[in-house]
């Protein structure tokens, strides 16, 4: 669990502490299961993370950082806790946060929210009413939050109107292989918050045909 010091925002009448850039100083497996079960606020709107990806900046054939050389300079130029944004096949804004300052450094992606604040700007950006679909996937969630390139490189972790808070949940985090790519699949480093119906794809049981991992189960961690 991330002890630190924290900024307030208020939410709804109610105080959440915003994570520090000190939470992203940290390993990025460690950071991408402790942001499952955070609140993300963005504008109006807000969520919480529900499902992420960590990739790490080295040797992680999936992560950008392996083949574009502009990814690169971003880590290089820029500090733990800061949007990195990119269009995913020509179609989808996906939303990215740096982490940075432990033994080895990573991007994590955000891959689900379940929606709190703004559901219905949510609906008029999706085109969709049913709430699990709102922000269920990386393009979906930045369609229904308007995330797109003017966000890139900004700081998560200074505007309250645009940062993870903590959101008091006390549920497991499922920790399974990394899905949506062809380089690097095996890794179990998609993390969910156990049992929610918003997450992008399920997390497949170990009993079924293709193994999960060499171990051939995802694996549980406890609430913090």
């Amino acid at each position: 669990m991330f002890v630190g010091a924290f900024h307030e925002v208020v939410v709804a009448k109610i105080k959440r502490p915003i994570l520090p850039l000190s939470f992203f100083q940290r390993d990025p497996l460690i950071c991408a299961r402790e942001l499952v079960g955070t609140e993300l606020a963005w504008g109006k709107c807000s969520g919480i993370v529900v499902e992420t990806e960590a990739y790490l900046t080295l040797n992680d054939e999936a992560c950008h950082t392996f083949t574009r050389p502009s990814t690169r300079a971003f880590v290089e130029r820029n500090a733990a806790g800061t949007v990195y944004i990119y269009m995913n096949y020509g179609v989808h804004w996906m939303l990215n946060v740096l982490v940075k300052g432990a033994a080895r450094s990573g991007l994590i992606l955000i891959r689900a929210l379940e929606p709190r604040r703004g559901l219905s700007i949510m609906r008029a950006r999706r085109g969709v009413d049913d709430v699990h679909r709102l922000c269920s996937g990386p393009g979906k969630l930045a369609q229904a939050l308007d995330i797109a390139k003017r966000h890139h490189e900004m700081n998560l972790c200074a505007d309250p109107r645009y940062c993870f808070m903590q959101a008091g949940l006390d549920a497991p985090v499922v920790a399974d292989p990394r899905i949506g790519i062809s380089r690097a699949r095996d890794f179990p480093w998609r993390f969910t918050l156990a049992g929610s119906p918003f997450v992008s794809v399920p997390v497949r049981l170990a009993n079924v045909r293709k193994p999960l991992t060499a171990t051939k189960s995802a694996r549980t961690f406890p609430a913090q």
